[in-house]
């Protein structure tokens, strides 16, 4: 039976060193949840809480209704999927699957049911009797995931599952574990370095940076609507500009490589001033343009041709670059060194302010902001 998962101004420390500070998180029962950010962030830190692999210095953390600060690994009835598999060698695959079925003295009609319920379910039947050395990486990954979920717990934990697969199999995996995640139903933590696969397999995403979270949304509203800077550089590629809005006439002017304006709907009221931004256009968000004089004037450094798409590496007259990617024509690639103008899908853009602490436009979601609500009651 999954359960919900509540944690309230969690602290961990390590001597004097302070790796989480009053982090507060909900995540819903039966969702696909990940925690991601760069190394070092925090993520796995808070994963091991969760488990219990890690002590906590401060905050409660609830399964349900149930606090397990202080409950033993073993009585949280977590299913956990590592990154190096960690299945036993010396066993068969049938045996790593039915091992915690076993722990839990089930009786053997139960623990054979099981088994082959999830050897099934993660298509690894016909190795039932191979051991682990003659398995592919994916397969071994399968049994991992097979062993972990046969216990029916009531959350599942992940860690870097898939990081040491090739980038094909990756994708198949990814694939396997959202399938399987939706199928079975069960609350996930799942954490990843990896923005891409992030985005493939969750139904929200917490972004982590320092220790403390950066935004919670789904990879849409993540991508679409980051909450500052961070966020934005994080979860895909973008190009970031220096710029200033000006507002003149009632209308707010997005002032970009040293004299283009260009009108901008999507800043919030309280915004709409005159003030130095950093402007966040993904490659996909400009335009090219090689019939009018409408555009940033831009040069042409570079260009990759990748099939569907061609990438095009460019200079502005203030110096700065940027990557544009277009569709490919099926009569040519724009020549280096030639001079072209670049619209922008203003729509889609993202403004912060010059720190890039925070996104000045509108639609931005961040749940993280319920808990800040809260400390303020």
């Amino acid at each position: 039976m999954s359960v919900n998962i509540k944690i309230r101004d969690a602290v961990k420390k390590y001597g004097d060193n302070i790796i989480i500070s009053d982090l507060s998180l909900d995540i819903k029962k039966g969702e696909f949840f990940t925690l991601l950010g760069p190394s070092g962030c925090g993520k796995t830190t808070l994963l091991r809480m969760i488990a219990g692999f890690n002590s906590i210095e401060g905050g409660d953390f609830y399964f349900g209704d149930t606090r397990i600060n202080d409950m033993d690994p073993a009585k949280r009835n977590i299913g956990m999927v590592f990154q190096n598999y960690a299945i036993f060698p010396n066993m068969t695959v049938e045996d790593n699957v039915a091992f915690g079925l076993k722990n839990r003295k089930l009786p053997k009609e139960e623990i054979a049911s099981k088994t082959d319920q999830f050897l099934k379910l993660m298509k690894i039947d016909e190795y039932r009797d191979r051991m682990p050395d003659r398995l592919s990486g994916g397969q071994q990954q399968r049994v991992a995931l097979a062993r972990a979920l046969a216990i029916t717990p009531d959350v599942l934990l992940m860690d870097e599952p898939l990081s040491n697969l090739d980038a094909k199999l990756r994708v198949e995996m990814r694939t396997v574990i959202k399938q399987i995640q939706n199928e079975v139903g069960i609350t996930t933590v799942y954490v990843t370095h990896d923005q891409e696969e992030a985005m493939a397999v969750s139904d929200r995403i917490a972004v982590m940076n320092g220790g403390d979270i950066q935004q919670i949304g789904t990879p849409k509203i993540l991508y679409q609507r980051p909450a500052n800077l961070f966020v934005a550089t994080f979860i895909g590629h973008t190009n970031v500009l220096d710029g200033e809005l000006v507002v003149r006439d009632g209308k707010t002017y997005l002032k970009l490589a040293g004299d283009y304006e260009v009108v901008v709907d999507t800043i919030r009221d309280e915004e709409k001033k005159n003030q130095k931004v950093k402007a966040s256009i993904r490659p996909e968000e400009f335009i090219v343009n090689t019939k009018t004089d409408e555009g940033i004037k831009a040069v042409i450094d570079d260009a990759v041709f990748l099939g569907l798409n061609t990438h095009y590496f460019v200079h502005f007259a203030d110096s700065e670059e940027a990557e544009i990617v277009q569709e490919s024509q099926i009569d040519s690639i724009i020549e280096k060194g030639r001079e072209i103008r670049l619209l922008i899908k203003t729509e889609k853009i993202n403004i912060f302010n010059e720190t890039g602490e925070y996104n000045l436009v509108k639609g931005v979601i961040n749940d993280l902001d319920v808990y800040k609500k809260e400390g303020q009651k």
